[in-house]
């Protein structure tokens, strides 16, 4: 019975989202209250479960998520993004191109949220498309591929940051995992999967062809790179120096204090706001209202965590998190496997890479806890199952078919075999990493 009514409150989230086309948000809540009613949750403590739930969840993301999208604001509209898209395109040329495009989305991907970085790349691969005449969805799949291993796989994206926090796993050891593992999938599920797409006929829009700035009021090389990628490097040095720093408490104290994902985005800003916006002629209240833009574009994103939050802990108070736990953990499956499963499952169903990772966490966790397995892969795990087969129910699809001018066919051709290649790549890359620590 246990699992009867799991399955058919994830069923109701799934209905609410996709057939009632219920925001999500409100989906999580109307689905936490039905489960808790369901569950024996005493009626009334249901307000107070749906608040601590909602809680604990945004406590430890709410800085990161906001910080995250303000400085991806600021590397999108001081053109440092166009920057580094530019560099890339000279270091690769012509014949490497391509890997040019997968280096740029990667890079870019890190700091920008994934529709932001899909909507400030669309012009710069229709104006490749347009100079070296070569087919759209042969360019374009392979830097989108690396925008969406970026959202789903590596920390302070929402999906794998919410999960770190969940799992109590370590966000620079993700981090570094994570960026293993991506590698592979990009380079599969983007330019050598791309090659068999050259034949699908795409004629981009011209309305999505965007005008870009001029080079000479771009930022620097140096300023563009180092600003973007500073998130990054803050995280490996920080978890590079715990390790190596293990008797020196100073050291370790010093180092866990500027590694805290909340610490780093908060440097990583005020850094870009100099280095981007005040250094370079921009005032601050124009920088002040990026930033307040940048909020507004993730606040919803921010409200649909906290409502997997409260659904989270609807779960934990009725007892049935931990009957779960250990009914998964009698499974003949690697418990990395299972959260793949159960995540790639939900994604399907609901759409959302986001929203899939998350209800995940809630059902897995109580299994990380007593099968020890490993945090860090299982919030790989769960990222990647997130990722798993997008179509029509994915926003990104339609984003992916009405930018490239596609056909329903040859939409889940490219962009949905991409995602479900990436996914698959990254559930091995987890896999093997588990073998060797």
């Amino acid at each position: 019975m246990t699992l009867i009514t799991i399955f058919l409150c994830i069923g109701l989230l799934v209905l609410l989202i996709t057939w009632g086309k219920i925001n999500p948000f409100l989906a999580f809540l109307i689905t936490s209250i039905v489960a808790g009613i369901c569950m024996g949750v005493p009626l009334e403590n249901l307000g107070k479960s749906l608040q601590k739930g909602i809680g604990d969840m945004l406590g430890s993301l709410v800085i990161v998520i906001s910080l995250g999208a303000m400085l991806g604001k600021i590397v999108a509209e001081s053109g440092a993004a166009q920057k580094i898209a530019s560099v890339m395109m000279s270091i690769f040329g012509e014949k490497y191109i391509h890997w040019g495009l997968v280096c740029t989305g990667f890079i870019i991907g890190i700091p920008l949220f994934y529709n932001v970085g899909f909507v400030l790349m669309i012009p710069l691969i229709f104006s490749v498309v347009n100079q070296y005449k070569l087919p759209a969805v042969y360019l374009g799949l392979p830097m989108l591929a690396s925008l969406s291993v970026a959202h789903g796989f590596l920390p302070p994206h929402p999906s794998p940051a919410a999960l770190v926090a969940q799992f109590n796993a370590n966000m620079g050891v993700t981090l570094l995992y994570g960026l293993v593992i991506a590698i592979p999938a990009i380079i599969l599920g983007g330019p050598v999967f791309a090659l068999t797409l050259k034949k699908i006929h795409s004629k981009p829009l011209a309305a999505f062809q965007n005008e870009t700035m001029p080079q000479e009021e771009l930022p620097s090389k140096f300023n563009s790179f180092a600003t973007s990628l500073l998130p990054v490097i803050l995280l490996a040095l920080t978890t590079i120096l715990t390790f190596k720093a293990k008797d020196n408490e100073s050291v370790k104290s010093f180092s866990a204090f500027v590694g805290d994902p909340a610490i780093v985005m908060l440097i990583s800003l005020i850094v870009a706001t100099f280095t981007l916006g005040l250094n370079r002629g921009i005032s601050m209240k124009k920088i002040m209202g990026f930033y307040t833009d940048a909020v507004k574009d993730v606040s919803m994103i921010i409200l649909i965590i906290g409502g997997a939050g409260a659904l989270k802990q609807i779960l934990i108070e009725s007892g049935v998190s931990d009957e779960i736990a250990g009914i998964l953990k009698d499974l003949p499956f690697n418990p990395l496997i299972t959260g793949w499963l159960v995540a790639a499952i939900i994604r399907v169903c609901v759409g959302s890479a986001t929203v899939a990772g998350l209800t995940t966490a809630g059902i897995i966790a109580p299994m990380v806890i007593q099968s020890g397995v490993n945090p860090e892969l299982m919030v790989l795990a769960i990222g990647s199952g997130s990722l798993m087969f997008s179509h029509v129910n994915d926003p990104g699809f339609w984003l992916f078919k009405e930018y490239f001018n596609l056909s329903i066919k040859d939409t889940l051709r490219s962009w949905s075999m991409m995602e479900s290649i990436v996914s698959l790549v990254g559930l091995l890359g987890v896999l093997l990493i588990n073998t060797f620590i």
